[in-house]
């Protein structure tokens, strides 16, 4: 190989580099943003169901330019709203409740960065619109869960848009 190739294929492996890297930043949490706490008055942004009459694990997301947290009121709305194929939105923070913290009937606080975390799906724990997947910020509580629960301990990145399908969820909650 001559040494102009080189160098050409030198600068497009750095750039690709930087891209990837830049790649990498925008998927996580922006630090300037911080949790706020749930109160009488917040509803999912989906359905509009009161957070506060549900039990498992919340979800608020920040969007690029929107300052005010848009709730989910069950982890499978937030992946299901992260991982269309049509969300355009860019998303600054993401937060979770860490659910070995958080009492699961009336979760308050113990928020965390969602893309951090580790998730439990298919254990018997049910949460506001029925099978969900448990948030924990640390492996070793996602691991005692999947001991006491039951399910399949994942990663934030191994979820997939078939996992958190919301057809049907109504079907679930039994307070409707």
């Amino acid at each position: 190989m001559n040494h102009d190739r080189r160098r050409l294929l030198a600068v497009a492996l750095a750039g690709s580099a930087g891209l990837l890297a830049m790649a990498a930043c925008s998927k996580q949490t922006d630090t300037t943003i911080a949790p706020v706490e749930i109160d009488a008055a917040a509803s999912c942004d989906l359905d509009g169901m009161l957070l506060g009459d549900y039990p498992g694990p919340k979800a608020q997301l920040y969007y690029t330019g929107d300052a005010r947290p848009h709730w989910c009121c069950d982890t499978v709305e937030m992946f299901n709203t992260l991982l269309r194929p049509e969300q355009a939105r860019p998303i600054r923070a993401v937060f979770v409740q860490d659910m070995a913290n958080a009492d699961w009937e009336r979760p308050r606080g113990n928020w965390f960065d969602a893309r951090t975390g580790f998730y439990v799906q298919g254990s018997k724990r049910h949460g506001s619109m029925g099978p969900t997947l448990a948030s924990f910020q640390q492996e070793a509580d996602a691991r005692t869960f999947v001991a006491q629960y039951g399910g399949k301990m994942l990663r934030f990145a191994e979820v997939t848009p078939e996992m958190v399908d919301l057809s049907g969820g109504a079907l679930h909650d039994k307070r409707m």
